[in-house]
């Protein structure tokens, strides 16, 4: 070969490996990224799957035994309470940090807590004798507000949601007889009022309401009557119903129809009692009156939350199991959230997206991930 053209195939053989390190280098860049990408994709898909059971359950009870939930301190705490022996004690239960924290320790068994709509105070009804109930107000981090005794077989509480300093409470005697009070923990008071129905909801910040049944119980049905509390000027607003409650600025009231006594009719207003919306469900039939399932309602979504039969019937054949069904205040719309559930009490987290369930409220359900969970070992 001559000189030329031995020059020209180096020329040659230098132009093919310049080429080939090239495509060398741009495959080995390209699996890189496919690389990088498809640990970006699995990273994500595993925030995601983390971000679903960010909740550390089941929970560990410190001492003692579980007896049941309370509530929610806020929309990542709850409150629970534990008996040993005679004692109980109070704690909160942090579902991100899985911290538990003693709020309260009880030398009697403690029958309830009921946290105010704002969370700013814990109320603990104890028992430490039949005739005889202690309650205690404390804070969030467990500091004692104020605590009395009050002579009685039961008691009953009613927190004011337009000032959190004020609730009803109905002491009943072991024959049934009652008294209603109103307590003000911002001045130290316990009055009496003179209304003549146990069960009190509040329609503002100084009138309330109650249901004004047959003392005989020889109806089912009874007036609704609102109040002011000073003087108490009962007047009815409502002539037929059979349950009411009252969340802040809306009423609920629960009728049936005369015509067709198999659907119970929800009907809610607002604060001037203008018709906001309503809705009929399937009514269950029990030995003298009708079941009204559990209900909440969810603040953060201005949504009611209730649990729903199929079909109506007598209560004590009916198997089918119930629907939890949310109703939008604002648009009017259902929507199913579970199905085939037992009916059984719930509270809606502050958040709005989960909420206490069951007897003992011992499991929580995550609406957004249409997931329930159990606070205890199975």
């Amino acid at each position: 070969m001559d000189q030329e053209a031995e020059t020209k195939w180096n020329k040659g053989k230098l132009v093919l490996f310049i080429f080939c390190t090239a495509i060398s280098l741009c495959l080995v860049s390209s699996c890189s990224a496919v690389q990088n990408y498809s640990a970006s994709i699995k990273h994500v898909h595993l925030q995601k799957k983390k971000a679903v059971n960010k909740w550390k359950l089941p929970m560990s009870i410190p001492e003692g035994e579980f007896f049941e939930a309370s509530g929610w301190l806020t929309s990542n705490q709850i409150l629970f309470i534990t008996n040993k022996e005679q004692t109980s004690n109070l704690y909160s239960y942090d579902l991100i940090t899985g911290k538990n924290i003693l709020l309260f320790h009880s030398n009697a068994p403690i029958v309830t807590v009921d946290v105010s709509p704002e969370k700013k105070y814990i109320l603990i009804h104890s028992s430490p004798s039949t005739d005889k109930g202690d309650v205690t107000i404390i804070d969030q981090k467990g500091s004692k507000v104020w605590n009395l005794s009050i002579p009685s077989f039961e008691l009953d509480f009613e927190w004011n949601p337009y000032n959190e300093s004020q609730m009803v409470v109905t002491k009943f005697n072991e024959d049934w007889t009652f008294q209603v009070y109103q307590l003000d923990i911002a001045k130290k008071g316990f009055e009496p009022l003179l209304v003549p129905q146990p069960f009190i909801e509040w329609m503002s910040r100084n009138t309330i309401a109650y249901l004004n049944l047959d003392q005989n119980h020889q109806s089912l049905f009874g007036p609704l009557i609102k109040s002011h509390l000073s003087p108490l000027d009962g007047q009815m607003i409502f002539q037929k119903v059979y349950q009411f409650s009252a969340f802040k600025n809306l009423l609920m009231t629960i009728t049936v129809n005369d015509q067709d006594k198999t659907k119970a009719i929800y009907s809610f207003f607002d604060s001037k009692l203008n018709s906001v919306m309503s809705f009929s469900i399937p009514q269950l039939t029990k030995y003298s009156d009708w079941l009204v399932p559990f209900y909440d309602f969810n603040t953060a979504k201005n949504q009611f939350i209730t649990f729903r039969p199929l079909r109506s019937t007598s209560f004590d054949s009916y198997t089918e199991g119930f629907q939890l069904v949310s109703y939008g205040m604002k648009s009017g719309k259902s929507e199913i959230l579970f199905k085939d559930l037992e009916n059984s009490p719930i509270i809606s987290s502050p958040s709005g997206n989960a909420c206490l369930y069951g007897n003992r409220l011992e499991k929580i359900i995550d609406f957004k991930n249409k997931k329930i969970f159990s606070l205890l070992k199975e």
